[in-house]
């Protein structure tokens, strides 16, 4: 009987879907521990300097490789994003490399006075803009252990 429960346990993992087994489900997020304030507070600020990183890079990656520097870019804002939530384990660790994110990019933005700008007015430019920030705004509304990370014990 034992060998019956075990199986059937296995076969409902296993009918679960794809995006179920990546970002797992809101009662296992709930479980985890959360590291230290103090380990956060760091870890925040390395993720604020590590998505200003990511921004500066994909403008240039998104450009130089049309189609797959694109989702190269994308592929690495979102792994920034996301795994600063599961680093974490707070909304806020989702926010932080958002922040810096988007600062780099309104400096990106802006004409210099030469007349030069790192973001062109091209499809690949518009697409990495938007579903950079979609991605961000994502992984920052996924469940986790806690709201916001200076306020949790």
């Amino acid at each position: 009987m034992s060998g019956t429960a075990e199986t059937t346990t296995t076969g409902a993992r296993s009918a679960r879907s794809l995006p179920a087994k990546v970002f797992g489900s809101r009662s296992g997020r709930l479980a985890e521990a959360q590291p230290p304030r103090g380990a956060r507070v760091v870890a925040y600020l390395v993720l604020l300097l590590l998505g200003a990183a990511v921004s500066l890079t994909g403008c240039f990656v998104q450009a130089l490789w049309p189609p797959a520097g694109l989702l190269l870019a994308l592929a690495a804002t979102w792994a920034v994003f996301y795994g600063g939530l599961r680093v974490t384990g707070t909304k806020l660790g989702a926010g932080a490399p958002l922040v810096g994110w988007f600062l780099v990019l309104l400096v990106l933005m802006a004409p210099r006075p030469e007349g030069d700008f790192v973001l062109a007015a091209s499809f690949t430019s518009y697409a990495y803009l938007f579903l950079g920030a979609v991605s961000g705004v994502v992984c920052a509304t996924l469940p986790t252990r806690g709201g916001f990370g200076l306020l949790n014990p």
